[in-house]
């Protein structure tokens, strides 16, 4: 019989180990950001900040001395899709503290000091000075207003956000003496209505606005309009201003009945928030200037009156509502600070709603 040859199996391929930044997740590019990060929250620390950033939880010590007989007073945001007019410009820097104001002026009409915020950015892949430039606004805004950066979460998502893109929120923490808390329990019909101005569309009204600009009249993010007399990147992206400064100087003497931020919602729905059953606010639309920008915007869709506002802040950032027979003191005040304010309303008896002339 012919001999049989023998035969010997085929030895399988050794399969390439897979790792995590094969799936879109670079673990040690996200380490170094993150380093980087640290020095930034690092800077915002103060004598109340107990721990570093990196542990599982921030740790903040209250100073009772401060605060004898504290309310914590807390908030939540986004930046929402001003995010998608950052993208376009490639403008980064500028959404942190956008964030950080909006959650500070939240708990600031409260009466509340802020204390600590912890940030969160999410992105499909962490380009690390994006990343840089986001939290480098966050940091600077939370020094600005006197508050520490102690923590957050940085995370990477691929195949959740597209390429370039990314989305950001924060938490704020911040207390008050109870005595102080500020709650709109005092306001009485005849208070007067004091707006101070904003700064562009602030964090809201953003899906609107895109739409009307770049869908409806065409405009590309960085062409020059006339009737703003800038480009509409540089419109839109205006940072959302913190009004710490102006609220402590009016509630350090007393004389304040209650605050309205006005965000999402405008004016007609942020402003009955603290009003009580049986008050109502009167609005004066000759009392301000309506900007350019809103006024634009309205044209370009031929918006309604109550959508624009209930939709964009139309120029007024803040209400601060203050007795009749403390007005005059608030205006010095606030003339003082070279804080520009208009006296736009009254409060008066009726339904808890906001009225326009």
């Amino acid at each position: 019989m012919p001999e049989k040859k023998a035969t010997t199996a085929t030895k399988p391929k050794k399969q390439p180990s897979v790792t995590y930044a094969d799936s879109g997740v670079d673990i040690s590019a996200g380490d170094r950001t993150k380093q980087r990060i640290k020095m930034l929250a690092r800077k915002t620390f103060n004598k109340q900040v107990l721990s570093e950033i990196g542990g599982f939880g921030g740790l903040f010590k209250l100073d009772l001395t401060k605060f004898p007989d504290p309310v914590l007073v807390s908030s939540a945001d986004g930046v929402g899709t001003k995010l998608k007019v950052a993208f376009e410009l490639g403008i980064h820097h500028t959404v942190g503290a956008d964030l950080v104001n909006h959650c500070v002026n939240d708990i600031a009409v409260q009466g509340a000091t802020p204390l600590f915020f912890l940030d969160y950015l999410a992105t499909g892949s962490l380009e690390g000075s994006v990343a840089e430039k986001v939290v480098t606004g966050i940091s600077e805004a939370c020094r600005a207003n006197g508050c520490a950066l102690i923590g957050g979460e940085t995370a990477q998502m691929p195949g959740f956000y597209a390429d370039g893109e990314y989305d950001l929120a924060g938490t704020i923490i911040g207390a008050v003496n109870r005595n102080d808390l500020i709650t709109g329990d005092k306001i009485q019909p005849g208070d007067v209505l004091f707006g101070l101005p904003s700064t562009g569309l602030h964090t809201n009204g953003y899906s609107l606005a895109r739409k009307l600009f770049f869908e409806i009249a065409k405009y590309g993010p960085e062409q020059y309009v006339n009737e703003l007399k800038e480009k509409t990147g540089a419109a839109l992206m205006k940072t959302h201003r913190s009004y710490l400064a102006p609220i402590r100087k009016l509630t350090s003497v007393g004389i304040v009945s209650g605050m309205a931020h006005i965000t999402g919602g405008g004016i007609t729905e942020n402003l009955p928030r603290i009003l009580a059953k049986g008050l109502a606010a009167h609005i004066d639309l000759a009392s301000w200037e309506i900007p350019a920008l809103f006024q634009h915007l309205q044209r370009l869709g031929s918006v309604e009156h109550d959508e624009m506002f209930r939709t964009f802040n139309m120029g007024i950032g803040l209400i601060i509502v203050i007795p009749a027979e403390h007005a005059k003191r608030a205006k010095t005040i606030l003339n003082r600070a070279n804080e520009r304010f208009a006296i736009i309303g009254r409060i008066t008896k009726g339904e808890r709603r906001v009225n326009y002339n």
